[in-house]
C-alpha cells in the first residue's frame, strides 16, 4: 500500500486544481481517474464548444465551412486524426508537477482508504492523509418513452460531432442547449429548442434571457418554452427524423436529439458510505469538507457546476485541508454564456434581492446607444446592475454585449470586495469600451442614493 498526503479522485478542471495546489506545497498527492485527464472541460465541453461558436460565427460571414471547423475541434481536443482524444498533456503536467497518477475505477473503502482497480493490470490501494472527491458529472438522461432508441446525444457527441446532422432537436435551455443549439442553427442545421421554462437560462436575469431568446430565433431556432418532451416516435418523421411529441399537444422533430437537461454527479458507487455520508443527501452548498479527511469539490458540491468554481475549489481545498485560513465564498460567481453577442452576470437579480428583503434597485443601460454599442452596430444590449441601498454597494450586475464576458469581471471584483458605489464611480475606464458604460450606471445608482453621495462620488 502506497501513503500520500493527498489521493484525488478525478482529473478534470477541479481535481488538477487540488493536485497542483497540493504539489505547489510540497505534499505527495496521488490522482485517479477513470477516463480522460484533464475532464470534460477540456474534450467534450467548454473548449470544443467555444471552438464550434468561434467557427460558426465565422461561417455566417461566409468564410468557414464545417470541415475546417471539425478539424480546428479536434485539433482543440488532441483528436486529430483519431476517435478518442489524447489526454497525455494533461497527464504529463500533473506528473511533472509531482503527482502519481492512476487511471482506473476508484472507491473509498474506509477512513483514509481508495481503492483503485486499474485497467486490466489489477488492484492497488492507496492510503490517503486527505481524499479530495473531484469527480465531476454526467449528462442527465430523462425516462421519456421512445428517447433512448433514438440514440439521443449528449453534450459529448453534439461537440465532438464531425458531420451535421439535417435537422436536430435541443431539449433544454439551459447554457449547454442554447449554445450548442446556436452553433447548429448558424451552420444551417434546422433547429428546434424544447424548455419546459417560459423562458431560457431561468436562473440567469431575465433580461438576460430574453436575450437569448431573441438572439436565438435571429439565428432561424424554432423555440418551444413551457413545453415538455412527454415522449420520442423514433424515425417516424420524414427522412427518418424521429418525432418528438410535447406535453403542449404539439411536436418538433428531428434527425437527431440532442439532450441537454442538467447533470448528475454519481457519487453512490464511490464509497462514501465507508466514511460515514450518504451520497443521496450531500447538500450542493459548496462546504467543500463533508467528514473527517473527506473533501467533495466541483459539480457535485455545488453550489454552481462550473468549471471556474470547481478550479477555485481545488486549490481551497487543499489550503483548508492543511489548516491554512480559508472560507469559501461564493458570492461573486461569474456565469457566460457565449452566444453572438455574449451573455453575462454575477450576483442576483433585483427580483431576487427584494425576494431575500433587500432594498434594492436597478440602474440599466440600453448598449445599443453607447459609444461602443454605436460602434460595432449593436441592435440591442444592455448593461444592468443592481445595488443594496442599505449598505450601498453592488449586488448583481448583468451584461448583453459582444464582450460581456470580460467586462463582467469588473462587477464580480465590486461584488467580492464589497466595493461603495461612491468608489466604484470614480474609477477611470477606457472610451470607449463596454466597461465605460459602467461610468454613468455607477453615477445614477450614486445619484438615486442621495445628492452628498453623487458629490462626494464626483469630487473623488
Amino acid at each position: 500500500m502506497d501513503r500520500f498526503d493527498f489521493v484525488v479522485i478525478g482529473a478534470g478542471a477541479a481535481g488538477e486544481a487540488a493536485a497542483n495546489a497540493a504539489c505547489e506545497r510540497g505534499r505527495s498527492v496521488a490522482v485517479v481517474d477513470r477516463e480522460l485527464f484533464g475532464g470534460s472541460c477540456a474534450f467534450w465541453a467548454c473548449v470544443p464548444s467555444k471552438s464550434l461558436l468561434h467557427a460558426a460565427s465565422e461561417h455566417r460571414c461566409g468564410t468557414y465551412s464545417w470541415e475546417r471547423a471539425s478539424a480546428r475541434r479536434d485539433y482543440m481536443i488532441n483528436r486529430e486524426n483519431r476517435d478518442w482524444p489524447d489526454d497525455s498533456g494533461h497527464l504529463g503536467r500533473l506528473e511533472s508537477a509531482g503527482a502519481r497518477a492512476y487511471r482506473g475505477d476508484a472507491r473509498i473503502v474506509g477512513p483514509g482508504l481508495v481503492e483503485v482497480t486499474l485497467a486490466g493490470r489489477g488492484v492497488v490501494r492507496l492510503e490517503a492523509g486527505t481524499i479530495v472527491v473531484a469527480t465531476g458529472s454526467a449528462p442527465k438522461m430523462p425516462p421519456i418513452e421512445g428517447l433512448a432508441a433514438s440514440g439521443p446525444w449528449t453534450n459529448r457527441e453534439a461537440t465532438s460531432a464531425r458531420e451535421l446532422p439535417r435537422s436536430l432537436v435541443v431539449l433544454g435551455g439551459g447554457a449547454t442547449g442554447v449554445e450548442l443549439a446556436s452553433v447548429f442553427a448558424r451552420f444551417g442545421v434546422e433547429t428546434a429548442l424544447v424548455h419546459s421554462h417560459e423562458r431560457l437560462l431561468e436562473r440567469d436575469h431575465p433580461r438576460n434571457s430574453e436575450a437569448a431568446a431573441r438572439i436565438l430565433r435571429d439565428e432561424g431556432v424554432e423555440l418551444r418554452l413551457g413545453a415538455r418532451a412527454v415522449r420520442v416516435r423514433p424515425g417516424a418523421g420524414g427522412r427518418e427524423a424521429h418525432i418528438v411529441e410535447l406535453g403542449d399537444g404539439g411536436y418538433v422533430d428531428g434527425e437527431r436529439i440532442l439532450v441537454a437537461l442538467g447533470r448528475s454527479f454519481g457519487l453512490e458507487n464511490l464509497g462514501l458510505d465507508s466514511v460515514g455520508l450518504d451520497p443521496t443527501s450531500l447538500p450542493r452548498d459548496g462546504r467543500l469538507r463533508v467528514a473527517d479527511g473527506v473533501y467533495l469539490i466541483g459539480d457535485p458540491a455545488g453550489p454552481e457546476a462550473f468549471t471556474h468554481v470547481g478550479h477555485y475549489q481545488g486549490g481551497l481545498a487543499v489550503r483548508m485541508a492543511l489548516g491554512e485560513e480559508a472560507t469559501p465564498d461564493y458570492r461573486a460567481i461569474p456565469r457566460a454564456v457565449f452566444l453572438e453577442p455574449e451573455i453575462a452576470s454575477v450576483g442576483v437579480s433585483v427580483e431576487a434581492a427584494r425576494a431575500a428583503g433587500t432594498d434594492a434597485f436597478e440602474v440599466v443601460a440600453d448598449f445599443a446607444t453607447t459609444a461602443r454599442g454605436y460602434g460595432v452596430e449593436a441592435v440591442f444590449g444592455h448593461l444592468a446592475i443592481v445595488v443594496d441601498r442599505a449598505s450601498q454597494t453592488l449586488v448583481g450586475a448583468s451584461i448583453v454585449a459582444p464582450d460581456a464576458s470580460a467586462a463582467i469581471h469588473e462587477a464580480v471584483l465590486a461584488i467580492q470586495a464589497g466595493l461603495p458605489i461612491a468608489t466604484l464611480a470614480t474609477v477611470i475606464h477606457a472610451f470607449p469600451s463596454t466597461s465605460r458604460v459602467f461610468d454613468g450606471l455607477f453615477a445614477e445608482a450614486a445619484g438615486q442614493m442621495g445628492p452628498g453621495l453623487q458629490r462626494m462620488a464626483r469630487s473623488a
